[in-house]
């Protein structure tokens, strides 16, 4: 029974490895990844839902031609099947917002977070841009910032203080 789990191979003295034929490259370049969803996804065929860390059987192939990379950074593009009708749905990657995009097969859902990030940006952008044609409002912000970096300092060093009493004991 022993010799049936063998993990070592008897190799002869004269054996070349260079005589051994290179195991070739799959020609479509569709590599198999084991995958959890990174978000929901409503497909358009049936319309079942397919939810966040649902775990696939799914190919993973480089993204080719003008959006194949951004900033050097490699994009992906990730087949997955509906598990209802069978129906592949597919996404990218997307390096410039650490994120995914739907590409076809179905739609993705609404999260509240990724609503946020927007908002933010926008009101960001908003605030730059009033900062620029009023002295006053710039001024204004730039006093409540530092105000708001004060009281983080503060808050800081109090934790840090009740840190060295705990320690202490």
């Amino acid at each position: 029974m022993g010799e049936r789990k063998v993990l070592n191979k008897y190799i002869p003295a004269d054996f070349d490895p260079q005589l051994v034929p290179r195991g070739k490259k799959p020609k479509d370049d569709l590599v198999p990844v084991r995958m959890m969803l990174p978000f929901s996804i409503q497909c358009s065929t049936c319309s079942s839902f397919l939810y966040r860390g649902r775990k696939f059987n799914s190919k993973k192939e480089p993204v080719k031609g003008v959006d194949g990379k951004y900033l050097g950074i490699q994009r992906f593009r990730f087949y997955i099947k509906c598990g209802d009708c069978s129906r592949p749905i597919t996404f990218l990657t997307d390096p410039k917002n650490a994120d995914y995009e739907m590409e076809s097969g179905g739609t993705r859902n609404y999260e509240v977070w990724h609503d946020e990030n927007k908002t933010n940006a926008e009101f960001e952008k908003q605030q730059e841009e009033d900062e620029k044609l009023d002295s006053m409002k710039a001024l204004e912000n730039r006093v409540a910032e530092s105000q708001r970096e004060m009281a983080e300092m503060d808050a800081l060093e109090e934790i840090r203080a009740m840190n060295q009493r705990h320690l202490s004991l």
